[in-house]
């Protein structure tokens, strides 16, 4: 499997958002797309550059933020030595590909959908509103902490209804949890899909269980292959039995994961 998906491409671009007086750590990479039909989004894949030596090994999973006929972008901070080294990529480098990966996020038509992002997770909504055949039934609503400067918010609230909170504080925890489960109430004979840290997951997941909402959820795991064979990426199903993320998800029914 890893064969048949991996792909050299080369990099379009880096982009660092943010502001000029405030550093930013959140960056688009845009790769060439390497021959991709088509994608699900929710979908991930894994980047490796292509002159990295054996210090680093393995490649890393990002969500697929957006795909179109040229290119593919993933939304990335950096947060260490493997995208540290992604973010300092120039035009024209070569990086190892291997995707899409996993399932992706249920798209019904004409259905009331809401988005839940949490930080990071807000990457994979971005191709999951340009690629829906019905953007008017969709409304995402977003969790951040840094201003929202250094996300790829605005392209997407231009096409659907979309609100944002931040916390700045943890005293702003309860009004986010609260704001959230009002949401998902609002869309309990629809569609609640959700992507971020694990505490926000678990205050979804409950909510969803507790009010019997359909809910979907991704879950961010570390991984090295991205397809079922090295086993570090193992959570617990509904049932107690042990899967693996990359394989069986990223995206999980809310009540057939364990988080």
């Amino acid at each position: 499997m890893v064969e048949r998906n991996c792909r050299e491409v080369k990099v379009r671009e880096v982009r660092f958002l943010g502001t000029w007086d405030e550093p930013s750590d959140f960056v688009e990479l845009t790769v060439e797309n390497p021959g991709w039909e088509s994608y699900k989004p929710g979908q991930f894949a894994m980047l490796r550059a292509k002159h990295w030596g054996l210090e680093l090994p393995w490649g890393r999973p990002f969500s697929i933020s957006r795909v179109d006929a040229e290119s593919v972008t993933f939304f990335i901070q950096v947060v260490g030595r493997g995208t540290t080294r992604l973010a300092r990529l120039r035009p024209e480098d070569v990086v190892i590909i291997w995707g899409p990966l996993g399932n992706g996020f249920s798209a019904p038509t004409k259905t009331p959908t809401l988005l839940l992002a949490g930080g990071m997770g807000i990457a994979p909504f971005r191709g999951y509103i340009e690629n829906h055949p019905s953007p008017e039934f969709l409304h995402l609503l977003f969790a951040h902490r840094p201003s929202l400067d250094h996300y790829p918010f605005l392209a997407m609230s231009e096409k659907v209804r979309a609100e944002a909170i931040q916390e700045r504080s943890s005293d702003d925890l309860p009004d986010i949890i609260a704001r959230i489960e009002a949401s998902m109430d609002e869309h309990a004979d629809g569609l609640v899909l959700a992507c971020g840290p694990t505490p926000f997951l678990r205050t979804v997941q409950a909510h969803a269980l507790k009010k019997s909402i359909r809910a979907e959820i991704s879950l961010e795991k570390t991984m090295a292959c991205g397809v079922g064979a090295c086993l570090g990426c193992v959570c617990k199903d509904g049932q107690g039995k042990h899967v693996q993320v990359c394989a069986r998800g990223p995206v999980f029914a809310a009540a057939d994961v364990q988080i």
